[in-house]
Formats: structure tokens, sequence, C-alpha cells
């Protein structure tokens, strides 16, 4: 893991601000979260994971699809109703309602629910993850900032001291007691002094820009955070933070080994579902149906306009026949009456229809694809597999790795604070002397500018020891510690 991560869990322990104009680490983490465009994005995958689960699920109810048609037929075509072809104009109207559901599936319906429920899981534990690293990357924004300010803090005291000893010198150059060689180099150490104050005053300001990005707040707006003490922050003892205790507590509730083992057992729950594609499955299906036609045929007077030979003869007697014809009648041009179907309501009853049945698929070649999505779906397990392996071990490699360079952190913190009490020291002496003439204003500076060096490497050693004690506790599960 990044160094920059591992020294961010340590500004997650501050909740109270020190003003109503300054955030503190809890504002700006939540902000972050609220308006992070990767933590909504991920939010969006687990939304589509969740309605593929619910889809999933209801694909066990049966289905019930209702249908309803209505044309007009011209010329001659066959009667809707009887099947019979006729000269006519219909308007026809039908309705269906069908219903479908699957009997036995070998268990693939509910592999696959229980699959895309594990799928829906994974997603939600990686927008956990997706957080806690947005709130790492706003943490150690806080961080430089904090720094930052530390160091423009020493750097002040650094020109407050310089200046104090140039007004001291001064007074004595212009008394004779020192030459004005003396001054002048103070002159000299105070502007370079200065210089790095402008230096971290500015890096202040950088910090502050980088962190208004972060949140996805306008550069210009006013913006500042709070900055306790790093004194303040608590700490578990180095003790109670032994690596293999803090590993059997993060690989189970970390949410990227959780994501690792919810995708395993999301894969596994697929090849069930991906065999029973290789079985026969059975399903139930009905349907009711019923139609109506609506028609006008007029019926017209006959009028005889002929007769027709019938190929018919009739015997006369002494061997004479006469043929036999038909009349031939026409519609004539007065309406008598017309023909209509039955009412809809008569007709909807008459024709309703109802089918009911059980459906047999069996899977016999299928150009291999049921056995190749089986055989993939089973490599697909083995990948997630290796993924978790190896994710557990770098976990464990971090953790081990925490441990030791919070160990090595706190030695040479402590080592820092010796080497600041002994720079200290030896100012104090340097001071006395050149007070008494006793040593040359080069010598006074070189020890001020040890004790400002001391003081800085303890302050970044304070903070590198207690980020890695930070980033231990957090393996351990105890997340924000306010």
């Amino acid at each position: 893991m990044k160094r920059s991560i591992q020294l961010a869990f340590a500004l997650l322990i501050f909740s109270t601000s020190f003003g109503q104009d300054k955030w503190d680490i809890r504002r700006c983490v939540d902000h972050a979260l609220t308006n992070n465009i990767s933590v909504r994005q991920t939010d969006l995958q687990s939304r589509f994971s969740e309605l593929s689960y619910k889809q999933n699920k209801g694909g066990q109810l049966p289905s019930l699809n209702f249908g309803s048609s209505v044309g007009y037929r011209l010329g001659r075509s066959d009667n809707p109703t009887t099947g019979v072809l006729e000269d006519n104009n219909f308007l026809n109207v039908g309705m269906q309602l069908q219903s479908s559901v699957s009997l036995f599936n070998w268990f693939s319906q509910k592999n696959t629910i229980e699959a895309s429920r594990l799928s829906w899981e994974a997603d939600k534990e990686q927008t956990k993850k997706i957080q806690n690293d947005i709130a790492l990357n706003v943490a150690v924004a806080y961080l430089q900032i904090l720094l930052a300010r530390e160091q423009a803090n020493l750097t002040n005291v650094q020109v407050e001291q310089t200046k104090a000893q140039l007004e001291n010198t001064r007074k004595r150059v212009d008394a004779g007691v020192l030459p004005e060689l003396n001054a002048a180099e103070l002159e000299a150490q105070l502007a370079r002094d200065s210089s790095s104050l402008v230096t971290a005053e500015a890096s202040v300001q950088q910090f502050l820009l980088q962190m208004k990005a972060l949140l996805n707040l306008d550069a210009g707006a006013s913006f500042d955070i709070v900055t306790p003490p790093v004194s303040l922050i608590p700490l578990e003892a180095l003790a109670d933070l032994q690596p293999d205790a803090v590993y059997g507590i993060a690989i189970s509730t970390l949410p990227q080994q959780k994501v690792n083992e919810l995708r395993i057992q999301s894969a596994k729950k697929t090849v069930a579902a991906a065999k029973a594609g290789l079985y026969p499955t059975i399903s139930a299906f009905g349907s009711l149906s019923t139609n109506a036609i609506s028609f006008k045929k007029a019926i017209y007077d006959q009028v005889l306009n002929g007769y027709s030979p019938s190929g018919a003869r009739a015997n006369a007697g002494g061997g004479t026949f006469y043929p036999i014809e038909i009349p031939n009648y026409v519609d004539g041009s007065n309406v008598v009456g017309y023909y209509k179907p039955g009412s809809i309501t008569r007709q909807f009853n008459s024709n309703f229809g109802q089918s009911i049945g059980i459906g047999l698929n069996v899977p016999i070649f299928n150009g291999r694809i049921a056995r190749t999505a089986w055989d993939r779906s089973k490599l697909t397990v083995q990948q997630f597999e290796l993924q978790k392996e190896q994710g557990d071990m770098q976990l464990k490699q971090d953790i081990y790795k925490a441990y030791t360079d919070a160990t090595a952190a706190l030695q040479k913190f402590n080592a820092d604070k010796k080497s600041v009490q002994a720079a200290e020291k030896a100012y104090d002496f340097a001071s006395k002397r050149y007070e008494l003439n006793l040593l040359s204003t080069y010598d006074l500076i070189i020890s001020q500018n040890n004790v400002q060096r001391t003081k800085i490497q303890a302050l970044y050693s304070q903070y590198d020891y207690v980020f890695k004690m930070k980033l231990l506790e957090f393996y351990k599960g105890q997340g924000i510690k306010l």
C-alpha cells in the first residue's frame, strides 16, 4: 500500500470543529463522499446489480400477457368466426390471454437468483472500498495542510528568534562591543528565514487549493480547516497491534476482502446455473382467446333473368325427351333486409377458446454452447480464487510492513526528540557564549539552524509514527476513533 494511503488514517480521528467557518476532517470526508463522481458511479453499479437481482427473482413467477387486435378486411376473404370464404367486408376484434411457467429447470433459476444476489452484495462492498479510498485521499490532503502549517509555525519562530538576535546584536554593534560583520550576518540569516517563511505559507495555500479540488469546491471560495495538534491524537499501544492478530481481523472486515469472497460465491452459483443448461427442462403453458366480427350484408329481391340447361331430360313417351332448364335469379334493386352476425357479447361467448399444456425441452446438440458456458464459468471461479489468494497475501504483507514501519518510526521519533533536546541545549550554550563574545555570529547561526532542522525532522517523525499506528488500528477494524 502506498505511503500516502498509510499516512491518511491519522486524520480520521478529528470530529469537532474549532470554528464555524473551518472544516474538520469529518466534514471534509462527508462532503467528498457525497459529491465525488467515483463514489456515485460505483453506487450506480450497485443499483444496476440490485435491479438484476430483482429481475432474476421475478423470473420464478408465471408470465401473464394480454393481447388485443382490431382489423378490417375488404373483398373476398375467410370469415374469422366461421372460416368460410365470403365476399364481404369484416371488422374483426380478437383478444388473447397467455401464461407460462417453468416447472423444473434443475435449479437454474434458483442458482441464478443467488448468484445475482451475491454479486449485488459484492458491488455494495465495492462501494464501501471506493468510499474508503476517497476518504483517504481527502485525509492525505488534510495531512499535507497540517504539516505545512506546522512547518510554517516553526519557520515563523525561527524568524522571530533571528529578529531578536539581530536587535540585540545591533545594540552591541552600535555600542562598539561587536563588529558590523556580526549584524550583517544576522541580517542575511533573517532574509533567508523570511524567504523560508514565505515559501512555507505559500505551500499551505497550495495544499488548501488541492483540498478544494478534491471537495469540488470553487477555487475562489473561502475555505479553511481546523488544525488540531498532533499530540491530541489517541494511539493504541504497539503491543496491542501484533500483526498476526490484526491480520485475523482484517481478513474478515475489510471491504476488498469481502468483495473477493462474495465474487467467488457468486461465481460458484453461476457454475451450478450453467450446468443446468445441459439437462431437460419442463414448463407449463395456457391461453384464453376469443374473437368477434361486425358486418352488414344486404338482402335484395330476386329477379328472373332467364333459364339455364340443367343437363337433365324429361321422358315424354314414345321416345321423346325434353331438356329440363332451371331459372336464373339475380339481385334486384330493392333491399328487403340485412344479414347480421350475433351481438359482440354472444360472439365472444361462442368463440371463447382455452388451451393448456406441458412443454419439455431436451438439449441434444447446440454446438457446445451450453457446455462451453459451463466450462467457462468454472474457469471464472478459479480466476476469482486466485485473485482472493493474491489479495490476502498482499494484505498480510502490508500489515507486517506497517507493523515493522511503526516500530521503526517509534524508535526514530524517540531518537529525534533526543536530537531536539540536544540541539536546544547546544543552542542555549551558544547563545550564552555569544552574549559573552566567546562565539562568532556564524557559529551561532549554525547552532540555530541545527535546532530548526531537528525540530522539523522530529515533527515529520512524529506524524509518520502516528500515521503508521493509525493504519494498524484501521486494519484492526477500529475505523474512526474520536
